[in-house]
């Protein structure tokens, strides 16, 4: 902060000043500008997403060092301009800023946000459920989680009123509708009526789904029967559709190719596949 404007030649009047604070200003914007531009081509890199921490740690570090250029910056035009900067330049340490700025909510969450990072508990790409919110995290900054939910708006939630964390290890939540194989039926038009089934109803409810939907092999039960196994990758919380819907636009289509089936032959719950421990 020991540089001055004052001392600058050809800024003793009053508008060299001001058009020099304006330039220094725009100056340390457009810097601000390159490190997000920085920030988002890293994400965007695929070799990066094999390192969830990177990102995380990226989105950070972005985020304050965002925050720290602004700071100087404002510190140095407060100079300029002559104005005291005793209980700013206080403001530096961590309680002297929250309390600069009137929120010791500042310190917990840049507490809270270092520790998410650094204890593995987020990170970005991660599918989680936080304060009834639920969604892909974006980034974490300094201040803010920011999430993406099913519908593609933008959840800002505020690092310290994170308490509890639900973290979905695939990203998905994993829907499974079990249904019995008639005897002497053709597998060949069971194919077909489960695959139009579940192509008309992604059709309908699009936003359920974070991957395409599959039939799995058949599967043996201890009585002896045979079910077709149909696989669904689902957004968390979002399974009431499955449950009531595609539950009974599958049992009119057996019906109508002559098998009568009662709603409580046809199975369906939730699994929530699992993924090595991060090292």
């Amino acid at each position: 902060m020991g540089l001055s404007l004052q001392n600058l030649p050809g800024m003793s009047n009053s508008f060299g000043k001001i058009a020099y604070i304006l330039l220094f200003a725009f100056a340390a914007h457009l810097l601000v500008l390159v490190i997000q531009r920085l920030c988002k081509w890293l994400v965007s890199q695929r070799s990066v997403h094999t390192h969830p921490k990177t990102l995380s740690i990226a989105t950070l570090t972005r985020s304050f060092a965002v925050f720290c250029i602004y700071f100087w910056v404002t510190g140095f035009i407060l100079q300029t301009l002559g104005v005291s900067l005793t209980a700013y330049l206080a403001s530096a340490s961590v309680i002297g800023l929250a309390v600069g700025f009137g929120s010791q909510g500042l310190v917990q969450d840049v507490v809270t946000g270092l520790t998410l990072v650094f204890s593995n508990l987020l990170d970005v790409g991660d599918m989680v459920e936080i304060g009834g919110q639920t969604g892909l995290i974006r980034s974490i900054g300094m201040r803010f989680v920011l999430l993406e939910n099913s519908m593609g708006a933008e959840i800002f939630i505020p690092n310290r009123s994170i308490t509890n964390v639900i973290n979905y290890p695939k990203g998905y939540v994993r829907c499974l509708v079990d249904v019995p194989l008639p005897d002497g039926q053709d597998r060949t038009t069971l194919n077909a009526l489960f695959e139009s089934s579940m192509i008309s109803f992604v059709d309908q409810f699009p936003g359920l789904f974070i991957y395409p939907p599959s039939i799995e092999e058949d599967i043996s039960r201890s009585d002896g029967r045979k079910i077709v196994r149909l696989k669904f990758r689902i957004w968390p919380g979002r399974g009431g559709p499955l449950e009531t819907t595609f539950k009974n636009m599958l049992l009119q289509k057996l019906r109508e190719i002559g098998i009568d089936y009662s709603d409580w032959m046809i199975s369906v719950y939730y699994e929530v596949e699992r993924k090595k421990m991060r090292d």
